[in-house]
């Protein structure tokens, strides 16, 4: 268990953590002359049970709140100590405050110092300390009299035997999550390297892991642990720990960083939240009013940009974007403190809902009801409501981020869609979103056919524009692939249709038709330029070209380039050799699948065709979204699509 001290400056949260531990944590010369904490400190001690309590003691003056913030994040119990002399002061009401905007819920007051003061005095502060408490989470938490500056005090002993007691009835934490830790010290030390400490808040680390460093993703090892102070092979959630960590220099670590499992690295600037603000805050918040953010031990200036409502006042609670100038880490249900423009005073704090807040649309209805999802799930880990606003889909890799537990751990509704994509990430779907997308395909595929009905269809990327251009390549395959086997939709060469819509020829047009498919077909992957049928066939070259881009819209064809029209059974089997060039790449090169480029002078030379013609074939392909460019090569898209399966005939 971490217990942390809090408390007005002078109450004797030192030497109450000497008596208990028997360590004295003020270590800095500057902290012994000066008599006061300016730094955390760290004492241990060893139970009878074999485990250790952890004690964090923070300093008490009002220029170090910063620190105190940082070291009362992610501790178990608040240990808030008044002194009987003084009474209760300035910073036990910061303090207390920032107890309860960081969510801590468990604690207990040490009312020292009773030696300097009478019996009715002691009685006066006590009962003022159980009025300051009351309507606070730690409401009703004992009081333990105690003058520690003794050699013997029955207080302490009391104090140290309700701490263990707790210490004993705390649940166990997650193992499964994700590890993660938020830095409050750096150091070298001479033959063994770069030192991290910090309160482990989610997960475990153990010796040989690669973790990252966040923000900045640099990569580094554990080569050592220690776990509330003791060498350890394993640290987890819930210990202070120092962490050996190699492969990464002092210099790119500062306080504030964090240490984190590799799929937790990535940050943002922008940060949306739940904020509020204390009654005696003083200050009303508007579109872009500054705050100081404390969260763990990181500390920025943010912008506060309104989500709901135009201004925050005293005493509410509403939702914020914090804009920052440079990433920070967070996850969702993280607690932070902000204080005011000037850094003097600590005027509310809140809980982290989405560490990747959007730049534009922050307000938007979908917007907003992402951020009520983000709540039910921060409060209940209720998965469906984030898979009930993802119309898109979720990325699986988002969901761990946002859940801090790995993709096998992930208690999915049974139902959820998994589209598989590259990189080892999945989309995952509703079926309700699923229906809901199909629906949206074949309404714009009528509306398309109203509006061209000449035209066979959209080709398969154009239709995605018409849907949504935002999504994923992944789902849009499966979804097209989806209809096609359902019948929902036809496809006829590169274009897509409802099963309803025909273009229809005239019997005069139908018999013209006829020769020229033919010549086409017989032309295989070099047919013949429209002015040469139009020559063949003792037609008039603008009537020839006006049906066959007639035939072209209707799908039995395609036009190439200008004049240029190839019959869909030699364009199934150039796509097909496409397929397998882009398959023999990846091979050769030892690529993952989907990063097999084809080149034009590869393309040409196991086509037959000249260079050309090669490229021009190779850029249809790309505009018809069979392929995409990527510098001099053509990758094949996802999932990509040809409805022909006729083989290039043989030259």
């Amino acid at each position: 268990m971490i217990v942390g001290t809090a408390g007005h400056i002078d109450h004797g949260k030192t030497t109450l953590t000497r008596a208990l531990t028997g360590v004295h944590t003020d270590r800095l010369k500057e902290e012994q002359a000066r008599g006061i904490s300016i730094e955390l400190g760290y004492a241990y001690l060893p139970l009878a049970d074999g485990t250790v309590l952890g004690v964090i003691d923070v300093p008490g003056h009002e220029k170090f709140i910063r620190t105190m913030a940082s070291g009362v994040t992610g501790i178990d119990f608040a240990l808030l100590v008044v002194a009987a002399d003084d009474g209760i002061m300035p910073q036990t009401h910061e303090h207390l405050a920032i107890l309860q905007l960081l969510g801590v819920t468990h604690g207990a007051v040490a009312l020292t110092k009773i030696d300097r003061a009478d019996s009715a005095r002691v009685a006066q502060v006590e009962a003022d300390i159980e009025a300051l408490l009351a309507g606070t989470p730690l409401a009703g938490s004992p009081i333990f009299p105690t003058a520690a500056n003794r050699d013997s005090d029955a207080g302490v002993a009391a104090l140290l035997a309700h701490l263990t007691q707790v210490a004993r009835s705390l649940p166990q934490r997650d193992e499964r999550r994700l590890f993660r830790l938020g830095v409050d010290r750096v150091f070298t030390l001479s033959g063994q390297g770069t030192i991290v400490t910090g309160t482990a808040l989610a997960g475990r680390a153990q010796v040989g892991d690669m973790l990252q460093l966040a923000p900045g993703g640099a990569p580094a090892r554990v080569r050592s642990i220690h776990a509330q102070n003791r060498a350890a092979e394993t640290g987890m959630a819930g210990q202070r720990l120092a962490l050996n960590l190699a492969g990464i220099d002092r210099e790119r670590i500062e306080r504030g960083n964090w240490i984190v499992a590799p799929e937790l690295a990535q940050c943002s600037e922008r940060l949306d939240v739940e904020l509020t603000l204390l009654p005696d805050a003083g200050v009303q918040l508007k579109a872009w009013s500054p705050l100081h953010v404390h969260l763990g031990a990181a500390h920025q200036l943010a912008r506060a940009v309104m989500l709901d409502g135009e201004t925050l006042s005293p005493g509410q609670t509403g939702r914020v974007q914090l804009v920052f100038e440079a990433p920070m880490h967070g996850v969702p249900g993280d607690r932070f403190v902000v204080r005011n423009a000037q850094a003097t005073q600590t005027v509310g704090g809140g809980m982290v809902l989405d560490p990747f807040g959007p730049a534009r649309k922050r307000r938007s209805p979908a917007r907003l009801a992402w951020l009520d999802a983000l709540a039910a799930f921060v409060a209940h880990g209720d998965y469906a409501a984030l898979l009930a606003q993802s119309p898109l889909g979720l990325r699986e890799s988002l969901l761990v981020r946002l859940s801090l537990l790995p993709a096998n751990a992930l208690a999915l509704p049974p139902d959820t869609r998994r589209i598989a994509l590259r990189g080892d990430d999945a989309l995952l779907l509703a079926p309700a979103a699923l229906l809901a997308l199909q629906e949206r395909v074949l309404a714009a595929l009528a509306v398309f056919h109203a509006r061209a009905p000449d035209e066979a269809g959209p080709e398969l990327w154009r239709l995605k524009r018409i849907v949504d251009a935002e999504m994923e390549d992944a789902l849009w395959s499966h979804l097209v692939e989806g209809l096609l086997a359902q019948g929902g939709i036809l496809a006829r060469g590169a274009s897509l249709h409802l099963p309803t819509h025909s273009v229809e020829l005239t019997s005069q047009e139908q018999a013209m038709a006829e020769p020229l498919l033919a010549a086409l077909e017989q032309g295989r992957a070099d047919p013949p330029w429209t002015r040469d049928l139009a020559r063949d066939f003792g037609l008039a070259e603008d009537e020839t070209r006006r049906l066959l881009r007639k035939l072209a819209k209707a799908g039995q064809i395609s036009q190439v380039v200008h004049d240029l029209f190839y019959h869909q059974a030699a364009l199934a089997g150039l796509a097909q050799l496409v397929r397998e060039l882009a398959r023999k790449a990846e091979e050769d090169a030892g690529l993952p699948a989907g990063n097999g480029a084809v080149g034009a002078a590869t393309f040409r030379d196991a086509s037959g065709l000249g260079r050309k013609r090669a490229i021009q074939v190779l850029e249809f392909f790309d505009r018809v979204g069979y392929t995409r460019r990527v510098g001099n090569g053509h990758l094949l898209r996802p999932q990509a699509l040809w409805s022909y399966t006729a083989a290039l005939p043989d030259s």
